[in-house]
């Protein structure tokens, strides 16, 4: 699949402390990651697609948790896609990485700070 990306777009990125005593009284947060994959635009004379891809995240630390939204828009040159459905789960991973990549990035730079030592990496998430 080749792929011209966009920069990759914080819509936005929250950064909070862990409130144990709020997670007694009302459940302990989740991690989780939702991708949604939305067509914009499919060329048939240039046979290229181009997609939206949206991530909502929230990341659960031992002390803290991380959640945003980050989006970036990709033209697929190779193909047209129909519906998101017709992209295999492999592609879509490759898609998606960069954005996973900024959350980590964003996260070890906002740690880095808030606790005044080296920035917290959070591995591989996917």
């Amino acid at each position: 699949m080749k792929v011209i990306r966009e920069k990759e777009y914080v819509n936005r990125y929250h950064f909070d402390m862990r409130n144990f005593k709020m997670e007694e009284e009302h459940g302990s947060p989740k991690s989780q990651y939702n991708i949604e994959f939305h067509l914009v635009e499919k060329n048939e004379s240039e046979e290229s697609t181009t997609i939206i891809l949206v991530m909502q995240f929230m990341n659960v630390q031992e002390k803290f948790v991380v959640s945003g939204l980050i989006s970036q828009q990709v033209k697929i040159t190779d193909g047209i896609i129909n519906e998101p459905t017709d992209i295999s789960d492999d592609d879509k991973r490759a898609l998606a990485q960069p954005l996973f990549d900024m959350v980590n990035r964003l996260t070890y730079e906002v740690t880095e700070v808030a606790f005044d030592a080296p920035g917290i990496d959070l591995g591989e998430v996917r």
